[in-house]
């Protein structure tokens, strides 16, 4: 039987000889319905007319988005780090080439995801890559929509991983809305920021609830994301969105100078 995958958000579905009915993740208001209606497809279909492609991004983090793009159009990170190589964030595209460049490049040892909106094909990435563990914050856990064993649920607002590598719960955009940071990455530190904490063309950060929406955060809420990520160190930032700009250094001043004016603006009479 085939696991439908969502056309507009990627993700997929329980195994099924029909549909489902909705997808749950695009009638939530920080997702959509095409205006043509729900639509559904396969992975043996996406196959057919779509490629991923890698890219090496700086030292220790490559890349990975599809070709042409599908779904939100987000890209997947491959972290590097002496203690086992990272998947941070998944994409609905999955094949034998992607999965033989993976192991070329010294396999996987865990996946980690920011947010629903970006779990699409996650057990299949997890089946290929040898059973990996999936970690998903519990405060999202009704967003899943095929559950599997690898899914790794964990609680609190932070959660290591690997050596160094730590897994910070800021909420946000979704409940359980998670940043990796890389502690030890090139000396420095870096922040894989998904869309919890959107690189913007700028080379700032902004917030929001929803995107497509266009429904910001409150003041409150910003602020307490910036308090927990506060006592983490990291000189870069990367996230979802190639193209949008990129923050190479001075990152923590940055989100800091960010998280300042988007206050201001926020809480303007």
């Amino acid at each position: 039987m085939p696991a439908f995958i969502c056309s507009t958000c990627g993700t997929q579905y329980r195994e099924s000889v029909v549909v489902p009915e909705a997808c749950p993740v695009c009638v939530d208001e920080r997702q959509y319905v095409p205006a043509s209606g729900q639509s559904w497809t396969t992975l043996e279909k996406l196959r057919s007319g779509h490629n991923n492609k890698f890219r090496r991004l700086v030292d220790g983090l490559t890349t990975i988005e599809t070709t042409p793009a599908f779904g939100i159009g987000q890209r997947a990170f491959l972290a590097h780090t002496p203690g086992g190589n990272v998947l941070w964030e998944c994409i609905a595209l999955i094949d034998d080439a992607t999965i033989d460049i993976i192991k070329g490049l010294g396999g996987v040892s865990a996946i980690a995801i920011s947010h629903p909106h970006y779990y699409t094909t996650m057990v299949e990435w997890s089946r290929a890559l040898g059973g990996v563990p999936i970690y998903l914050h519990a405060a999202d856990r009704d967003w899943v929509m095929r559950p599997d064993p690898a899914v790794q649920l964990w609680d609190g607002n932070t959660k290591s991983i690997a050596p160094g590598v730590t897994l910070v719960r800021l909420g946000g955009h979704f409940e359980g809305g998670t940043v990796l940071h890389w502690a030890d990455w090139q000396g420095r530190g870096v922040l894989l920021s998904g869309d919890i904490l959107q690189v913007v063309p700028s080379r700032h950060v902004s917030f929001m609830w929803s995107y497509p929406n266009l429904i910001p955060l409150s003041a409150a809420k910003v602020q307490r994301m910036a308090e927990i990520l506060e006592p983490f160190q990291y000189d870069a930032v990367y996230g979802s969105f190639s193209g949008r700009g990129q923050i190479d250094r001075d990152g923590k001043r940055v989100v800091a100078e960010s998280v300042g004016r988007y206050i201001a603006r926020i809480s303007e009479a």
